[in-house]
């Protein structure tokens, strides 16, 4: 397997998906010519032409809006959302048509659009290019959500999304494109939606995460030391969910500690301590504890390490759940 960094496996995904299905196309801004913000999409303008890696004026909206109508008449677009906060022009499109079309044709009509774009802070970015906004697509109906946390994934489930007859999200941890390497099966790789992923074996206590947390719950496991046996789980797919997963590794361990980098109110932790408060209640042995952004705008990068979790904030949820 070759050794790659995040991005280059998402770029190794494209090639192999346009090259494996001639009805894969993508279109975003500065695609084509420039291979992409964050060189993602490199080589495909030449290798695939410029009707199947296509440059788009700056207009999330009409990005969206087109990738419905190609989606209509046959394609299966992959649209790049520049940054994460530059898809909240976009939200009409995916609330009223993207998410609606296979309720609205009562089955009929599939509908695979694939969304992916870069989310998340730690790289010193201005404002609007740091968000976390995955709960306003997993609100959504209709519409499926995926966050990789390694290059492996990345590139997996981008494939399954570009694959999935329906719409899927699929949000990229930017602080990570260039700064994580690992190994990705070449060719054909697959990870499916809706399987979560235990990044590490434990039995005192569970730390959940996704994205770009998942590195950041790691080191927080080897901070703890022996004080615990921490297992890590990776969630990958906010919907579907692998509940069962979840479930077993509350059981195993009887204590969870989630992380997310975005907001704390109504946030993707929030939903995941409720299912654990209907579901593992009798096998846990303390509260489900929460680490989170802050509920303010995500801050300029002076003070933006303050508001990103951290290991210490971490590991004082450990241990505060650990003594309980």
């Amino acid at each position: 397997m070759a050794e790659l960094t995040l991005v280059e496996a998402i770029n190794s995904c494209f090639h192999h998906e346009l090259q494996r299905d001639d009805s894969v196309m993508v279109m975003g801004e500065d695609v084509g010519r420039a291979g992409g913000v964050f060189r993602a999409t490199a080589g495909l303008r030449d290798r695939f032409g410029p009707d199947r890696c296509v440059d788009t004026p700056l207009a999330e909206a009409g990005i969206l809006g087109t990738a419905v109508g190609l989606c209509m008449a046959g394609w299966r677009p992959v649209c790049e959302l520049q940054y994460d906060a530059f898809s909240y022009p976009a939200l009409d499109q995916l609330i009223t048509h993207v998410g609606r079309y296979r309720w609205r044709t009562r089955g009929g009509m599939e509908f695979p659009i694939t969304i992916r774009m870069p989310y998340g802070g730690g790289v010193r970015a201005p404002e609007l290019h740091d968000d976390s906004p995955e709960t306003y697509y997993v609100h959504t109906p209709g519409v499926k959500v995926a966050i990789p946390s390694t290059p492996s994934d990345a590139k997996g489930l981008l494939a399954a999304a570009i694959r999935d007859p329906d719409p899927v999200v699929v949000f990229e941890p930017k602080l990570h494109y260039r700064t994580m390497r690992g190994e990705v099966p070449e060719g054909d790789h697959v990870v499916p939606l809706g399987k979560a992923r235990v990044a590490r074996m434990g039995s005192d206590l569970t730390l959940v995460a996704y994205g770009s947390m998942v590195p950041l719950v790691e080191r927080a496991a080897d901070a703890l030391g022996g004080d615990a046996s921490v297992e890590v789980l990776d969630v990958r797919t906010l919907k579907p969910l692998d509940e069962q997963a979840l479930l077993a590794s509350a059981a195993k361990t009887g204590r969870v500690v989630i992380v997310q980098e975005a907001p704390r109110t109504c946030g993707y932790a929030a939903e995941l301590a409720a299912i654990l408060a209907e579901k593992a209640i009798l096998d846990l042995r303390g509260p489900v504890l929460r680490v989170t952004g802050y509920d303010v705008p995500y801050p300029y990068w002076q003070i933006e390490d303050a508001y990103m979790p951290s290991v210490e904030r971490v590991v004082d949820a450990a241990r505060k759940l650990l003594q309980y």
